[in-house]
């Protein structure tokens, strides 16, 4: 399979079933909010480091997780009934990216991957409400976790998250998955399969599969605007029981 160069002032991009067998589309281009929106509109995200140029990828298969599937064990329920974190949502979105940036995942693409690049367009994103961040914060008013992503239609498409501290994630991961619940969310990208994820519910399908859940579910209404929510993990605890 070819790898498309695409170009700055043209934002199109090859269909995503056009990917090498490592999921490669294409490289080059920018991370304009037209582009970055095209590109997960159609199964296709960035993922690069430093001393790349932008690389396009549409993995096969691909990670998701429907979100009435989440997986949550006896443990981590103990963990959220003890009330320990506070839980906010798009309250620090660039705090969240930094540190999942410097989070380093040897087991992805290239490791640590969030360049400087990254961080201000998806921060754009943000801005324009379709980007955002889960913070979770200890008693002492500290960030240990959190998570952020991209919402268009009924779709949620996760790019990182990282801890500080043992559980943190896990317990933003699923006071979203609840919150997107309450909203009637279908579909969450979690892009390639990690551990992590498996053990909350999520699953591999094939990209044909889901690049069909996803024009199903991007035919709804964009929520376009900042997520003001805060949660004791406690109320996360009590919504399960």
């Amino acid at each position: 399979m070819p790898i498309f160069a695409l170009e700055e002032d043209n934002i199109a991009f090859p269909p995503p079933e056009m990917a090498d067998p490592d999921g490669v589309l294409a490289v080059g281009g920018d991370l304009s909010p037209r582009r970055l929106i095209l590109a997960y509109s159609m199964g296709i995200f960035p993922w690069y480091s430093d001393d790349e140029p932008i690389v396009w990828w549409s993995p096969d298969p691909r990670s998701v997780m429907f979100p009435k599937d989440l997986k949550i064990s006896k443990s981590m329920k103990q963990v959220l009934k003890k009330g320990t974190f506070t839980i906010t949502f798009d309250q620090d979105f660039k705090s969240v990216i930094a540190a999942c940036g410097k989070t380093y995942r040897p087991n992805q693409f290239g490791g640590t991957w969030i360049t400087s690049e990254m961080l201000q367009a998806y921060c754009q994103l943000h801005e324009l409400g379709l980007a955002h961040s889960v913070e979770v914060w200890n008693d002492q008013q500290e960030l240990v976790g959190g998570l952020y992503g991209i919402a268009l239609g009924k779709c949620f498409f996760g790019e990182s998250m990282f801890t500080r501290v043992s559980n943190a994630s896990k317990t933003g991961y699923i006071a979203l998955v609840q919150q997107l619940i309450e909203w009637d969310y279908q579909l969450i990208d979690c892009q390639v399969h990690n551990n992590h994820l498996e053990s909350l519910g999520s699953q591999e399908i094939p990209r044909k599969t889901f690049l069909s859940l996803l024009e199903k579910h991007l035919q709804h209404e964009t929520l376009q605007s900042k997520w003001t929510f805060t949660r004791n993990s406690r109320a996360v605890y009590l919504n399960l029981v």
